[in-house]
């Protein structure tokens, strides 16, 4: 990969980790791919579950000194980093398109949220901790939020860098020390470039360490007694692993997972807008979002219309090399997650369902595709496909469209096109989702928002705007008496 990194020179990370230093790794290193081209961008240093027990009494021992510090010297830290990350912004998108797949305005917005996130957690030290209790005379109690210790953030390959940095930079501001495991396919974009931007932003060594590897590092970090806590954002099948493991270890857990998730449009809808959110919500990042829109509820009034318009609108999206030009979709992240999308279709056309467009790849660039007549019964209803797959069910009542949106044991987001507001939000209390979108489609996230889910796509808890204090601090209950009390035994 040939450019000027002013923040991510290759010298630096080429096979490399981590730990509040870049330090070779023992184990063979990991060629760092470039789905839209197959070509290497360079190696990373692996993890194993020894280095990982090691970064984590590093972390431990370093936490009580980072949180020791005066609150505004944390702050601080965090408004450099976000400043580096915004004078570096156009090499960490660039990073973003190669290593992820991302088309360039996906890939700007999410550096953008980066450093967003990054601000609203440098207000996080200068806020109020706690309450002072109700008591009796001559006694003061009060509770307090303290940092948990060691937080273990295990983030995926989809928004890379967003879904790693809205878990470390709130965890850190909060006196957290943070081992991050990134995935290893988007590790310089997701990992390596938080690493960098807290290096240079004077983060004291040892706070952070950044540990790609496989699912041994993973396993290793939820199981270690130094560890109090694991973020994890990814799979279902693997956050339940996860939540399993974590329970054995009495560690709290955050889990962020898959999604099947709805886009109710009524029938009073404007046809051009609902497309629009439609399109955004099932083709952004070729599908590959937790919040993606996995099922198109449409109308009957207006159903036959809507695809028609959609299929032409499908045909017409442009799907390439995103690191060349502006196009409408990237290519899928491996061969994998192809194979995933392309089995779902064809099963689907097995069990009934119409495929009005797509359905055909070249390499990992799979072509925007519209299923019809898709039944309760068929796959596509009910897996999470994570790719460009529109899946449309028309619905005849409002009753209908909250049934089938609730069919399905995922509970993410939910999107509701109409031009009545009071119809559309009584239709959407009836959802059982964690966020919900009225005029809107499904893929939202703004930093200061609570995000999660319920049911398989998540454990009830949230990360983001006020739920960052309750998810990476606990309470502590703190009396204090001028004498200590003689009590009668």
């Amino acid at each position: 990969m040939s450019g000027n990194f002013s923040l991510l020179p290759a010298d630096i990370w080429h096979e490399r980790l981590f730990n509040g230093a870049w330090v070779p790794s023992p184990l063979s290193p990991l060629n760092v791919i470039e789905p839209a081209t197959g070509s290497a961008l360079g190696r990373i240093g692996m993890a194993d579950a020894s280095i990982v027990a090691a970064s984590s009494q590093a972390a431990r021992l370093a936490q009580a000194k980072w949180f020791g510090l005066p609150y505004d010297e944390r702050a601080l830290v965090l408004r450099k980093a976000a400043q580096i990350a915004e004078s570096h912004f156009e090499e960490i998108v660039g990073w973003i398109v190669r290593e992820s797949g991302s088309v360039q305005a996906k890939a700007a917005f999410e550096a953008s949220l980066c450093i967003k996130a990054l601000h609203e957690s440098s207000g996080l030290p200068s806020r109020s901790q706690g309450e002072l209790l109700p008591s009796t005379a001559g006694r003061l109690s009060i509770a307090r939020r303290r940092p948990l210790g060691v937080i273990g953030v295990i983030s995926p390959f989809n928004f890379p860098l967003y879904l790693a940095i809205r878990a470390v930079a709130p965890a850190l501001a909060l006196g957290n020390s943070v081992v991050l495991k990134p995935d290893p396919r988007t590790t310089v974009c997701g990992g390596f470039a938080i690493a960098r931007i807290f290096e240079l932003a004077g983060l004291p060594e040892g706070v952070l360490h950044v540990l790609p590897g496989g699912a041994e590092a993973g396993a290793a970090l939820v199981s270690d007694p130094n560890v109090a806590m694991i973020q994890f954002t990814g799979s279902t099948g693997a956050g339940r692993k996860v939540g399993e493991a974590a329970g054995r270890h009495l560690k709290k857990v955050s889990l962020e997972l898959g999604g099947k998730n709805s886009l109710i449009v009524l029938d009073d809808a404007d046809l051009d807008i609902a497309l629009r959110n439609a399109t955004w919500g099932v083709y952004l990042h070729q599908g590959q979002i937790c919040m993606s829109t996995g099922r198109l509820l449409v109308q009957r009034g207006i159903y036959e219309r809507f695809v028609t318009r959609l299929v032409d609108k499908a045909r017409s999206l442009t799907v390439g090399n995103p690191a060349n030009g502006e196009v409408a979709l990237g290519p899928l992240i491996n061969a994998q997650q192809r194979d995933h999308a392309h089995r779902i279709v064809q099963e689907a056309v097995k069990a009934g369902a119409k495929l009005e467009t797509g359905g055909s790849f070249e390499g990992l660039f799979f072509q925007p595709t519209v299923l019809t007549g898709v039944q309760q019964h068929n796959p596509a209803f009910h897996e999470e496909i994570f790719g460009p797959v529109a899946v449309v069910v028309p619905f005849d009542t409002d009753e209908e469209a909250v049934s089938l949106a609730n069919d399905t044991d995922y509970g993410l987001s939910a999107g509701i096109i109409s031009k009545d507001v009071g119809r559309a939000l009584q239709l959407g209390e009836q959802l059982r989702t964690g966020l919900l979108h009225i005029n809107d489609q499904t893929v939202n996230d703004e930093v200061v928002n609570p995000f999660g889910g319920v049911g398989a796509s998540g454990n009830g808890t949230s990360i983001g705007g006020a739920a960052n204090w309750e998810e990476f601090t606990q309470w502590q209950w703190l009396t204090l008496k001028a004498d200590a009390p003689a009590y009668p035994l």
